[in-house]
Formats: C-alpha cells, structure tokens, sequence
C-alpha cells in the first residue's frame, strides 16, 4: 500500500474489505516514521502498544463481519498539547518533561471509539506558543516540503506529520493561527471549529478563551469526518456548546453555486506576498467560475487584532500558567532551600524565552494600574472585531483571504525578532478573537515550490457552508493540475 496520499476511506476501505488489515496499516506508517522523521522531528513520542491493541480490535470486527466504525484503523497522531493516557503530555516544555496523564482528552476518546488507530505525540511550540515550531524545548520541527524552512506553529509537528504521510490525519489546537498556519506552510488542509464546538477537556491550556481542537488532514473530506467525531457538546467542559451536528461530510455533496463570498480589502494590503495574493485570485475566479458571487467587504477594525491578541492572549497565558510551579506535577528544581526559591528556579529552568515573555507581558497587562488600559481595552476591540465579522457575515456566506503574509520561512529566521513573528499570524487572529470558523485549504505553491494556503472563514457553527466552499476551493485545484 502507497502511504502518498492515502485518505480516511482509502484506509477504511482497504481494512474492510480485508485487502489490508488496521495492524498491517500501522505498522507500514511507523516503519514511514522510523524511516522519515529523523529529518523532520514531528514525533515527540509514539503510543505503539496501544496503536496496535486498538487495530487488533478493529481487525477482530473486520473477521466477525461488524459493522465498522466510522475511522476504522485509520492512523491518527495528536499534539502533544492534548493529553492521552500512557503518553508523555509535554506540551513541548521542560516543565513538563515525563509527566504521563491519568486521562484522555475528550477529542481522544471521540477518535478512538470512532476506530482510530493513536500513533502517538506531535511535536509542537511549547505550550503552543509560537509560529514556527522553534519554540518546542524538543527541538523543531521541519517542513517536509522543503527541511531548510519552518513547518509553521504551534500545530507544526501535526502539520509535518500530514504532509509527510506518517499520519493520516492529525489533531492540533488553534489559538491565532495555529492549525490553519502550518497547513498553509506544508500543503495540507487544517481547520479551525467554532469555538464551542469541540470540547476543551483535556487540553493544556494557554488561553481559555481562544484554544480550539482541530483536524489537521490530506484532503477537505477527511477534515469533515474527522470533525464530525470530535464535535459535540461535552459534559466535562462548559465552554462546549450545546449545538447540533450536521453531517459533514455529506454536506460537501451541496452545490456552491449561489453563494456570496465576501473578500475583505484588509486582507490584501501592503506586505501580502504577491505570488499568495495571485494564487487568491486564482481561486476566486474559481468561485465565480463555480457560480458564487464574489463581492469586496470590509473588516474595518482589523489593523487592531494582532495587539488585541497579544494581550489578551498573554493575560490568559499568565494565569494559566501559573499552576506549573513544581508542586503538583511535572519537573521541580532541585537547587531550592524555601518555597519561594523552588517556585522560581522551577519556572526559571522549566520555562522556555517565549513563555517567559508572554507570562511577562500577560502579567503586566493584568497588574494593578494598567488592566484598564490594556487588558479591558483590549477586550472592548474584541468585541468590536467580533462585530465586523457579524456585520460581513450578514452581507456573504463566507470570507475567503490570505492565510499568511508570506510562504514558509527559513528555520531560526525569526526567531530573534519577536515582532515579526507575531506579525505572521496577521490574518489569523481576528477569526480567533471572533469565535468564527476557519480553514486553510492548499491553493497552490510558489516559483520556489513552497506551499500556498487561502483561509475561508465561516459564520458561528457553520462549518458546513465553510467545508463546502473549502472542498469546491481544492477540487478546482485538482482539476487546473
């Protein structure tokens, strides 16, 4: 069996017809990870005991002829930000170097009842800050598509692991940008749920009101199904929201003809790539082509969404960070003679320069004095994004933009200068700050073969509308190929 471009139902299909057993599958895609991930570094760990009880499982339904469920021995990997039993949950820091959870994180129970086979745990940004995967106390990880350039962040080890097929699919977790980011760098498909949508529970969090789980895939179809078992409302995280779930991936079947899509003028300003803006035109003449009307909007307050985020953002990191202090669990300095010096030199060494910088500003911005000018400010420009989009979705269906300003960069490019980092996410944020729905969706590659991502953004709990435009995006890529 090719792993190139293997799918959800080419996997399921082979497994229940019985060309190839679930066991059979995985082994074939930790043979590709021995093999591959030397260069690549998207692995942190890998759960082979139970990946293999789990296809046993799958491949005993298959013998006795049950019906099977709907990720049937199809090879998942999940960020190492999510916790899984028998697993490291590092959360690519120190701090929480060999610390193993008692308990999974409800998008991993919904996988694996679902049939999916768990390889293991993605390499990420530590605690998921970043946009480049330098951040990860690990190590980083490398664009499969080209090693001398970034994955993107903080999902990059989910990213990589996709585009290098030692997974068919993969979870990771979108706080700015970092689902829909990396797959615009490594050519695949990530999408960004409704926040509510999928449960939080076990999720290391770095801002409560921001983080999202979402599937990482090599096709829109996937990403639909995958999403499809991960929704739903949880008992165990109030944050859910207690909507239905459509059927997904039935919903791509749906003609777009007739629909409105709204291109913001802000997303084509100055600093957009002109090979990623020539590669968004191309798609929506695609659309117009398709039968949807395309129509200018305007998202007026979005020069203010990296600021806004980044206080806000940093806020939450600082107060939810402030558990890991080497009391409860994970790592503890040994040079510490009173409480208060355990406390800091277990921050000091467990705590990566990014972290520290965030939980820095956080902190300030939240300090007595200045919460008004900067934390309560920010969340009044929340709000006002928030209106923008609810303003633009009342004219259009959906919005369709650049993911990022520039293709993949090269590996420690940035990573001295903090501020241009955060400027990559200038596209993403503001859908983060809404709450709305996002996918990245491949729309090409430029001069240098680097991979070009177009973002299309949904109204709350639409994803349906968003995954079809998506799905009509990738099948007009296809056929222009």
């Amino acid at each position: 069996m090719k792993l190139e471009g293997l799918t959800i139902d080419g996997t399921r299909d082979a497994v229940a017809s019985g060309k190839m057993s679930a066991a059979s599958i995985a082994e074939l895609h930790y043979a590709r990870i021995g093999t591959g991930d030397g260069n690549i570094h998207s692995f942190l760990a890998l759960s082979r005991e139970r990946a293999m009880a789990q296809a046993a499982k799958i491949d005993t339904m298959v013998a006795k002829g049950e019906t099977l469920p709907p990720l049937a021995g199809v090879p998942v990997g999940i960020k190492d930000i999510l916790v899984m039993r028998g697993a490291p949950a590092t959360a690519g820091s120190l701090i929480l170097k060999d610390y193993k959870p008692p308990y999974d994180a409800t998008a991993v129970t919904k996988l694996e009842a679902a049939g999916a086979v768990l390889l293991g745990k993605l390499n990420c940004d530590e605690f998921a800050m970043g946009s480049s995967n330098d951040n990860s106390a690990y190590g980083p990880v490398l664009n499969p598509k080209a090693l001398d350039r970034v994955p993107g962040g903080s999902s990059g080890g989910s990213a990589a692991a996709v585009a290098a097929d030692f997974a068919v699919a993969t979870l990771g977790t979108d706080t700015g940008g970092s689902i829909r980011q990396p797959a615009a760098f490594c050519g695949v498909v990530g999408v960004l749920p409704t926040y509510g949508r999928v449960s939080r529970y076990g999720l290391i969090a770095f801002a409560s009101s921001l983080d999202r789980v979402g599937p990482l895939t090599k096709n829109v179809r996937d990403s639909a199904a995958v999403l499809q078992v991960i929704a739903g409302k949880d008992a165990l995280d109030a944050t859910s929201a207690d909507r239905p779930v459509e059927d997904y991936v039935a919903g791509l079947a749906k003609p777009v003809e007739g629909l409105k899509i709204g291109v913001p003028e802000e997303y084509f300003g100055e600093g957009l790539d002109p090979e990623i803006r020539s590669a968004i035109e191309g798609v929506l003449a695609g659309l117009k082509a398709a039968g949807c009307v395309v129509k200018p909007v305007s998202l007026p307050h979005t020069k203010y969404a990296i600021p806004t985020y980044y206080v806000i953002a940093t806020a939450e990191a600082s107060s939810n960070l402030s558990r890991f202090d080497g009391v409860r669990f994970g790592f503890r300095a040994d040079e510490a003679n009173t409480l208060s010096a355990m406390y800091r030199n277990t921050r000091d060494q467990g705590f990566g320069a990014e972290v520290k910088r965030r939980i820095l500003l956080g902190t300030y911005a939240l300090s007595a004095g200045y919460y008004d000018a900067y934390y309560r400010k920010a969340q009044q420009v929340r709000t006002l994004l928030a209106q923008d989009f609810l303003k633009a979705f009342a004219e259009v269906d959906v919005l369709v933009a650049p993911v990022t300003p520039t293709p993949a960069f090269k590996l420690g490019e940035k990573t001295d200068d903090p501020v241009q980092m955060y400027l990559e996410d200038i596209y993403s944020v503001a859908a983060s700050l809404a709450g709305i729905c996002g996918a990245s969706v491949p729309c090409g590659t430029t001069k240098h073969g680097l991979p070009i991502g177009v973002q299309v953004m949904g109204r709350h709990f639409d994803e349906g509308t968003m995954l079809r435009v998506a799905e009509s995006i990738e099948r007009t890529q296809k056929s222009a190929k």
